[in-house]
């Protein structure tokens, strides 16, 4: 499986309307609804498909058709996400109609056809699987923590400070987060 952490564009025309799909990383959608709704005002539709894994590895997708002929455009939009084998990424198209009607079939075509232009654009990642720990340290040693979390490929969700030293929230792969626990041993404590 493969995913994206950025967002890429591209934009299709088809019978004088235009299809402007955008490739995102799931965590973006909401806000990028939000942003593609103010940014075009004057489109007709917000068509959208994502797929994620949930807590327990399950695959959930949707879609949307967002006033469209049922089926014939959040579907597709999907389809091309599943075909691609994408993961944990989300595609919003928006369509400014150009004032000839397409057909079910034609609406079919357009909507893989722009979701399709994206991912072309995108630079594709492995998915990897990332997981979150919890770990407190003493200050001597947050230095020492902060430079292993940049050389082991870890990300720190949030610090905190305390009486006694710091807690970390991190986030990692498997591989990653293992190689930062033995490069710091015994100095910190996983709660």
């Amino acid at each position: 499986m493969k995913t994206v952490n950025q967002i890429f564009t591209d934009m299709i025309e088809i019978k004088g309307s235009k299809f402007i799909a955008h490739l995102m990383p799931i965590g973006m959608f909401e806000s990028e609804m939000v942003r593609l709704r103010a940014e075009h005002p004057k489109a007709v539709h917000w068509v959208s498909a994502s797929r994620s894994l949930n807590e327990f590895d399950q695959i959930v997708e949707s879609s949307s058709d967002d006033g469209e002929p049922k089926g014939t455009s959040g579907k597709p939009t999907l389809a091309v996400l599943q075909g691609h084998e994408l993961i944990n990424a989300a595609i919003i198209t928006v369509r400014y109609f150009g004032g000839t009607k397409l057909g079910p079939g034609g609406l079919v075509r357009a909507y893989a056809d722009a979701a399709n232009a994206a991912y072309a654009q995108a630079e594709l990642l492995p998915y990897e699987k990332l997981f979150v720990y919890a770990i407190e340290c003493n200050y001597s040693v947050v230095s020492m923590v902060e430079y292993e979390t940049v050389q082991k490929h870890i990300r720190v969700l949030s610090k905190e400070f305390g009486e006694k030293g710091a807690t970390f929230s991190i986030e990692g792969t498997t591989d990653n987060l293992e190689s930062f626990f033995t490069a710091l041993g015994r100095s910190i404590q996983i709660i």
